[in-house]
């Protein structure tokens, strides 16, 4: 075979593979919306459970999946941003960086479950805060820490390098330098990153199993301190601690929990392109 009909044959094996891989989600996706847009109501959005959860809504699940994700964001952006910008502008290259940077790397492969086992103990056994807010954000934060400081790191080292020398030859220090001239241009990175991050906590449910998550709530939380339920918890009941729940009830969550999963990526993609036309190069 000459050179041309390689290309094309591994042209439509790549095709091929795409398809593969794709349509199993479509077909994934069109079931939800099929089985659970006829559940999506004003009263379903904005009511609390009732009848053991097989009528009402799921207003209190939805304020609490917000509520991870604001504080799983407010502990988990600032310092995995520091530690980016540590790492990238500051360290040295040395071993312990070196360990640093392996850790950093095989902690984003751990599964959920040790986050949540962790968090357990760590939050709300020894330090006595107790199933809480707190203590789920505290928890997913830590899980969500690797991926947004891997995403900052290569954000950080993709704004050249003459950026920086031009900035020093002007007479700016290392920190001016990082925040007026690097944070601004990698700025779309960090936010992929985060995202990406937030999105895979507002998914999880065995952190917030052990630390947050309450089986049901009639009212919604008073401080941080308090228990929550959470979409993806919601759905684990409803699937399988909650007999006879209409299957549009349940296929409804899913749904709502994609939705908002689905603004947040949009909302990325926006800030993302905003901050690109910004950039100066």
């Amino acid at each position: 075979m000459n050179a041309k009909q390689i290309q094309n044959i591994m042209f439509w094996l790549m095709a091929a593979i795409t398809v593969l891989i794709i349509l199993p989600v479509i077909i994934i996706f069109s079931i939800i919306i099929f089985n659970g847009y006829s559940a999506l109501s004003p009263e379903f959005i904005f009511a609390i459970p009732r009848m053991g959860m097989k009528a009402g809504g799921i207003f209190p699940a939805i304020i609490g999946t917000l509520y991870l994700i604001l504080g799983t964001m407010l502990f988990s952006l600032p310092l995995g941003v520091l530690a980016a910008i540590y790492l990238t502008e500051y360290a040295t290259e040395n071993w312990l960086t070196r360990i640093i940077e392996i850790a950093i790397v095989n902690l984003a492969g751990v599964p959920s479950i040790v986050y949540g086992l962790f968090g357990l103990g760590l939050f709300v056994m020894f330090l006595n805060i107790g199933a809480s807010i707190l203590a789920g954000s505290l928890t997913l934060a830590i899980m969500t820490l690797p991926v947004i400081i891997t995403a900052s790191r290569e954000a950080l080292m993709a704004v050249p390098k003459s950026f920086r020398e031009v900035s020093y030859s002007l007479g700016a220090s290392r920190w001016q330098t990082v925040s007026k001239v690097v944070l601004p241009n990698a700025i779309p990175g960090i936010i992929t990153g985060t995202i990406l991050g937030l999105s895979r906590a507002a998914g999880e449910t065995a952190p917030i199993l052990f630390t947050v998550a309450a089986f049901y709530l009639p009212k919604l939380p008073a401080s941080i301190f308090d228990q929550v339920m959470a979409l993806p918890y919601h759905i684990y009941v409803l699937s399988t601690q909650v007999p006879n729940v209409p299957e549009r009830i349940q296929y409804g969550t899913i749904l709502v929990l994609i939705l908002m999963v689905f603004i947040m990526n949009i909302s990325a993609a926006y800030l993302r392109a905003y901050f690109r036309k910004r950039k100066l190069w």
